[in-house]
């Protein structure tokens, strides 16, 4: 019996916790754009440029010095 006088106030308070925990995260955008992961996921974005062209081979495979 002494236990829950214990235990409700420290349920109480997890669940207060966890309630304005939420309402924070309501209150700072946390759930605006819920379906904006979903469409990255997707779409390919064309950011980054093509890679480069090797340098052509000379004679040996390597690539040749210029001057």
């Amino acid at each position: 019996m002494d236990s829950l006088l214990m235990l409700i106030p420290v349920a109480l308070f997890l669940g207060l916790l966890g309630l304005g925990g939420f309402l924070w995260a309501l209150r700072s955008g946390q759930f605006e754009d819920l379906d904006g992961a979903a469409n990255r996921i997707l779409f390919e974005e064309d950011d980054m440029p093509p890679p480069a062209a090797p340098p052509p081979a000379g004679e040996n495979g390597k690539p040749e010095k210029r001057s």
